[in-house]
């Protein structure tokens, strides 16, 4: 199985920046998309930003020009750094992958999802 660790979250100010890490191990796995989605209390879950092994991204209208994705070096870890913050990013962060794994009977889509990581702006 793969697993997701997220790192960088905690508690900011409105108008400061975090930068939130996700890193991908385990399995053989070959990755189509990584994104960001988050979930504040009382919300649904929401697609924060997305990007492609070719590097093509999406961002919800909400973090477009603040937020911005990225992959690292290696295509196992993707970055959000997240610019001029407000209250309403309040919320637990997760890390998604969508890719191939490899199983003894063949390769098979499947989804993984990170623990989450909490970010907090403060007003």
């Amino acid at each position: 199985q793969v697993e997701l660790v997220e790192s960088g979250g905690g508690l900011v100010q409105a108008g400061g920046s975090l930068r939130l890490s996700c890193a991908a191990s385990g399995g053989n796995y070959s990755i189509k998309v990584m994104g960001w989605y988050r979930q504040a209390p009382g919300n649904q879950r929401e697609l924060v930003a997305d990007i492609s092994s070719g590097g093509s991204t999406n961002y919800a209208d909400s973090v477009k020009g603040r937020f911005t994705i990225s992959r690292g070096s290696a295509k196992n870890t993707m970055y959000l750094q997240m610019n001029s913050l407000k209250p309403e990013d309040t919320a637990v962060y997760y890390c998604n992958t969508n890719g191939r794994l490899q199983e003894w009977d063949g390769w098979y889509d499947m989804p993984f999802w990170g623990k989450g990581i909490l970010v907090t702006v403060s007003s």
